[in-house]
């Protein structure tokens, strides 16, 4: 399966890595900077590969190309474009998070696939992680019983050297804050946990220690599902020195467990009432990771093959993008307004917070 890649970023690398995994035929890279494109390709010994060729211009690079696959890691803010015409052309898309900065492009992301019969799948690795697969069948097997509440906190740390490595990161344009750009992640698991139908949101968020930013550095918000459970956010970039979590709590009547480590990627806590042999390997299971993106991507490229192959949805489809950005979104609303907001709603860009702080 041709595969290339539109961006060569921070993220870029975990995508490169998981296309060499699966053994895709990587056609192209693309990047207005020449050296990320070369850094990338040298970083998996791809820089002798005279079949990879090099791009500025993804539509040049399509043409040329012709990929059935592409994953899009360029700035947030071009992801909407970038894939709207990926689309047009008939590509199937990887697409980094957040999908996109506004509901309507989201929206139209989602209807554009549908109609052009590609698979779009929102790059939310984190669901693979081994320990959330296990939660999550757990969920599904109705072990909690009634659900009372959820919470995910992701306390990390991006000082002035991580900003100052890309212009377009914490301005509303491009980027968004906290929020949309490191909690994310977090904020499609709680969701998905949960199941999925939300009735309000009501959040609050700030810029506290990163002035140089247009956007927020801390965000809280509370979440009333609609089966009357309740979810709560705490996502910051203010943790001082460095990263400390990213923890994910789920609470039923019938059992209780704690997803923490950097990155959700191993248990702290898995107590059910109906225990079983499984139950006791779960506790204190552990995945290394070499960073904080964790190790998802390589299982998330590896069902986009097949869902390409085999003609059905991914397992993180666009439809599970759109519901992490509105959530984001509804905390900037409702930040803005300064009330909650009803879910769903259909109007709202990162753009319209700008002058927020």
């Amino acid at each position: 399966m041709k595969y290339a890649l539109i961006g060569c970023g921070r993220i870029a690398t975990n995508h490169m890595k998981a296309a060499v995994n699966n053994e895709l035929e990587i056609v192209a890279v693309c990047d207005i900077i020449q050296e990320k494109m070369d850094d990338i390709l040298h970083r998996h010994e791809l820089q002798n590969d005279n079949l990879i060729k090099k791009y500025e211009d993804y539509k040049i690079m399509i043409a040329d190309m012709k990929p059935e696959l592409i994953s899009i890691a360029t700035e947030s803010g071009n992801h909407a474009e970038i894939a709207l015409y990926c689309i047009d052309q008939g590509i199937n898309l990887i697409i980094e998070k957040p999908m996109a900065m506004s509901m309507k492009d989201a929206d139209r992301i989602i209807q554009a696939s549908e109609a052009k019969g590609v698979k779009v799948s929102a790059c939310h690795q984190n669901r693979f992680n081994v320990a959330i697969q296990e939660m999550r069948k757990a969920v599904e097997a109705g072990r909690f019983g009634k659900l009372s509440h959820g919470s995910i906190h992701v306390r990390w740390n991006r000082d002035h050297g991580y900003y100052d490595q890309a212009a377009w990161r914490g301005t509303w344009a491009q980027d968004g804050g906290a929020l949309m750009n490191q909690c994310i992640h977090g904020i499609d698991l709680l969701r998905w946990m949960m199941g999925d139908e939300i009735e309000e949101i009501y959040g609050a968020t700030r810029r506290q220690f990163h002035d140089y930013l247009e956007a927020e550095d801390v965000g809280m918000a509370v979440i009333k599902f609609k089966n009357g459970a309740i979810g709560t956010i705490e996502g910051t970039t203010n943790v001082y020195p460095k990263n400390l979590e990213e923890t994910l709590y789920l609470f039923g009547e019938k059992g209780t467990v704690k997803i923490g480590g950097t990155s959700t990627n191993n248990i702290d806590v898995w107590d059910f009432a109906d225990e079983t042999d499984i139950d006791q390997k779960n506790k204190g299971l552990q995945e290394e990771t070499s960073n904080v993106y964790g190790n998802g991507h390589t299982s998330l490229f590896a069902d986009v093959i097949d869902a390409i192959k085999t003609d059905r949805k991914p397992y993180v489809d666009a439809v599970a993008g759109r519901n992490a950005l509105e959530v984001v979104l509804a905390i900037y609303k409702s930040q803005k307004i300064g009330s909650p907001v009803k879910l769903p709603f259909m109007d709202f860009a990162s753009v319209d917070m700008e002058g927020t702080f």
